[in-house]
């Protein structure tokens, strides 16, 4: 069953089965949401939400290190027992976005909202660092929980595991979640192996050489070239991938021309490629290359490619993925709770501590369309369910007592 498949929606999502202790239920997650809500900051900008993840950490005499990788934030519980070493991530950062939505908390910050839920990830983090620092007998070991900048772009993660967050104790396994309106409520998607896709990015120019619209024989036409060249990229998955695997090369801009009756000197080009096989970026950006150059050659022009990658994939361990999958069968209790097999294309910098440590990154479904909580992510008016914040916390706290267990 995929993750996207309408067979796994729960009638009434407002009534999926769950079991959460009364000690989660009464934290306040929702209040802390919101704040974070209030006031959205981007990529290593997140000084707000820094100060307010420090001030409660404080309050409730949890160590914790400030300023990791400029706006980051680590915090470290260590049970009354030793054992293994236990990473939760949450990223902080908020997008670019003019928010639509009329509520009481919606965004003070002109032209920038949480719309991907990234403000209830660091409440549920939160959650969980104030659960597990008053109950440390339940677990053995240590738990970190890192608080990571700029997700969105250009990427916290790397700079935080070379500042040391891994290290120091070092850690054995990490886990992580996202909230997720491709999901409804009461459902929480889980996969071993690649369950996000690698993001890489290009930008490319095209040189041809401009003139009048009404004698095309003396240009180089950028236009009628550039127009080639995106037929052809889309040849690159259908004719030189496995199409047992998935990949995508998608043009997001093109750029060209200034009038109607002039043929353009140049063009310019941008888009992303996405691939779960890590071996696919020593195909699709070689095969990109030949493109250009047999196309410009053919009609005599030239071109710069510009070709970054952005992010690995997210690829989790079977075993950690089977530790959040017994969990989250114990914290939702309906027959659609766990969804196997969930995929996407989209792209995440967790995808940096997976490959330095073993862990899972799963979703939590957070979609409730009968309040109108369902439009997607880095939409206007995205917003999700609160229920799942206390399920968030559950899942993580479960979790922590199953690894880091005192009495195995």
């Amino acid at each position: 069953m995929s993750c996207l498949s309408k067979s796994i929606m729960v009638s009434s999502p407002s009534h999926a089965a769950t079991t959460i202790r009364p000690d989660i239920q009464h934290l306040d997650l929702v209040s802390w949401r919101r704040h974070l809500h209030q006031y959205p900051e981007l990529g290593f900008k997140e000084h707000l939400t820094a100060e307010f993840v420090a001030q409660r950490l404080t309050e409730w005499g949890i160590e914790h290190q400030t300023a990791i990788a400029e706006t980051g934030i680590m915090a470290t519980i260590i049970g009354e027992q030793p054992g293994p070493v236990l990473a939760i991530r949450a990223d902080m950062d908020a997008l670019p976005i003019q928010e639509e939505n009329t509520v009481s908390y919606r965004s003070r910050h002109d032209g920038v909202m949480h719309a991907c839920g990234h403000d209830g990830h660091t409440a549920i983090a939160l959650g969980t660092a104030r659960y597990l620092s008053q109950h440390r007998q339940d677990f053995a070991g240590t738990v970190k929980i890192i608080f990571q900048p700029a997700e969105e772009s250009p990427g916290g993660a790397k700079p935080m595991i070379e500042a040391g967050v891994l290290q120091n104790p070092q850690v054995d396994a990490i886990i992580g979640l996202h909230l997720w309106n491709n999901l409804p409520l009461g459902t929480v998607g889980i996969k071993s192996g690649p369950l996000m896709a690698a993001v890489d990015l290009f930008e490319c120019k095209i040189q041809g050489k401009g003139g009048h619209g009404a004698m095309p024989h003396q240009t180089t036409d950028a236009v009628v070239i550039s127009a080639q060249i995106v037929n052809a990229l889309q040849a690159i998955v259908a004719r030189h991938v496995n199409p047992l695997n998935s990949a995508v090369v998608t043009i997001g801009q093109l750029h060209a021309g200034t009038a109607s009756n002039v043929i353009a000197d140049s063009s310019f080009m941008s888009g992303t490629v996405r691939y779960f096989d890590p071996e696919l970026a020593h195909l699709i950006e070689p095969r990109m290359q030949d493109i250009l150059t047999g196309i410009c050659q053919s009609w005599g022009a030239t071109y710069d490619l510009n070709y970054w990658r952005l992010y690995p994939p997210v690829i989790n361990d079977a075993a950690i993925s089977d530790l959040i999958r017994s969990v989250s069968t114990e914290v939702i209790e309906t027959p659609t709770g766990v969804v196997p097999n969930c995929q996407t294309m989209g792209g995440e910098d967790m995808s940096f501590f997976l490959q330095e440590v073993p862990g899972c990154y799963f979703f939590l479904g957070s979609a409730n369309a009968d309040r109108g909580l369902a439009y997607p992510h880095h939409h206007p008016q995205f917003d999700f369910d609160e229920t799942a914040l206390a399920m968030g916390v559950e899942i993580f706290v479960r979790c922590v007592e199953k690894f880091c267990d005192p009495n195995p």
